[in-house]
C-alpha cells in the first residue's frame, strides 16, 4: 500500500534481538590485561632480578633498576654472588612503613668489590630517559610517569624512583651516609613519597609482597625486632642469571609505552563498571604501577 507506515517484519525481528541481547560487559583493568598482546609485555632481565629465599620456603623476587642506582645495584650483585646475605635476617617490620633486612649489627665484613661509600644515587639526569608520562597531577614532582616497571618522578632536569608500595631502597644512617645495598627495605604501607630523592631506590618487589606485609610487627624502636628469635632468616639471596635456566623464574611487565598500558591506565582512572557511581578521572602514580606477571621460563 502506497504511503504505508508498516515496519517490515525483518526490522521488527532485528530490533527484538537487540533488545533481548545482554548489555556489553564493562571494560575492567583485568579485562584489558587479559587481551593485551604478547608484544605489549617485556621481560625482566635475569641479571636484574634478585631472588630472596626465606625460611619456610618463601621466595621474594625484586626487579632491580640499574639505570637509577648503578653503584648500589653493582654492590647488591656482588653481595648476593658472595653469599653475603645468606644467614642474615629480616630484622625490621615497621607497621605501615617498611620491611627491612640485612646485617642489623653492621659487623659482618663486606666482601671485596663492594663500593663504600657509594655515591648518593638519589636522582639522576633525565636526559635520555624515556618516561611514559602519567597525565595527572602529583604532589611530589612536576612530572611523573613510568620507566620499565618502575614509577618515576622528574623535574629540574633530574629523575628518580618514587617510593611506592613494594618499592625497594638501600637503607642508610643519617647524612652523609648513603648506604651500600647491604641493608635493604621494601615499602609495605602507604607510599612514603617524602623519601623520594633522599634514599637510593634500587628496585621493586614483583613477587612476595603478601608475605612481607603479613610478618609480625617489630616491637622495638622504629619497628626493629627486640629479640633475635623474632627475625626471619634469609636462606639465600641470588641473582636469577646465576641459576640454571630450568630453575630461573621469569617475569614480564606491561610496557608503559604500549597501547595496552594506555588502555589499562584509562580504565584505572575512569572505572565505569557496576560498582562505581562517579569515575575519579585520575589515578595516583603509585596506584597504577605497570602490572607484572609470571612468564614461561626460557627454554
Amino acid at each position: 500500500m502506497r504511503g504505508s507506515s508498516r515496519i517490515p517484519a525483518a526490522a521488527i525481528a532485528a530490533v527484538a534481538l537487540v533488545a533481548a541481547a545482554p548489555p556489553p560487559e564493562p571494560v575492567t583493568p583485568r579485562a584489558v590485561l587479559a587481551t593485551a598482546p604478547a608484544g605489549d609485555w617485556a621481560p625482566i632481565a635475569p641479571e636484574d632480578l634478585l631472588l630472596i629465599d626465606l625460611e619456610g620456603g618463601v621466595r621474594v623476587a625484586i626487579a632491580l633498576a640499574p639505570a637509577f642506582a648503578p653503584v648500589h645495584i653493582a654492590n647488591i650483585r656482588t653481595l648476593a654472588r658472595a653469599g653475603w646475605f645468606d644467614g642474615l635476617a629480616i630484622d625490621r617490620v615497621d607497621d605501615g612503613y617498611v620491611t627491612q633486612w640485612g646485617d642489623i649489627d653492621g659487623t659482618k665484613p663486606l666482601p671485596a668489590g663492594v663500593t663504600k661509600p657509594a655515591p648518593a644515587e638519589y636522582e639522576r639526569p633525565d636526559r635520555g630517559l624515556a618516561v611514559s608520562p602519567l597525565p595527572f597531577r602529583d604532589a611530589f614532582a612536576l612530572r611523573v610517569g613510568y620507566v620499565g616497571p618502575f614509577a618515576v618522578g622528574a623535574e629540574g632536569g633530574q629523575a628518580w624512583l618514587a617510593h611506592c608500595y613494594g618499592s625497594v631502597g638501600s637503607g642508610r644512617d643519617g647524612n652523609p651516609d648513603t648506604g651500600t645495598g647491604a641493608e635493604l627495605y621494601a615499602v609495605i604501607g602507604h607510599s612514603p613519597r617524602q623519601l623520594d630523592r633522599n634514599i637510593a631506590g634500587v628496585g621493586r618487589v614483583v613477587e612476595g609482597m603478601p608475605y612481607l606485609t603479613a610478618l609480625p610487627r617489630g616491637t622495638g624502636e622504629m619497628g626493629f625486632y627486640a629479640k633475635p628469635a623474632e627475625r626471619t632468616r634469609i636462606v639465600r639471596e641470588v641473582i636469577a642469571a646465576d641459576l640454571p635456566a630450568a630453575e630461573r623464574p621469569a617475569y614480564q611487565y606491561l610496557r608503559p609505552d604500549s597501547a595496552s598500558f594506555a588502555a589499562w591506565l584509562r580504565v584505572k582512572a575512569n572505572r565505569r563498571d557496576d560498582f562505581y557511581l562517579r569515575p575519579a578521572g585520575a589515578v595516583d602514580l603509585c596506584g597504577a604501577l605497570p602490572p607484572v606477571r609470571r612468564a614461561a621460563a626460557a627454554p
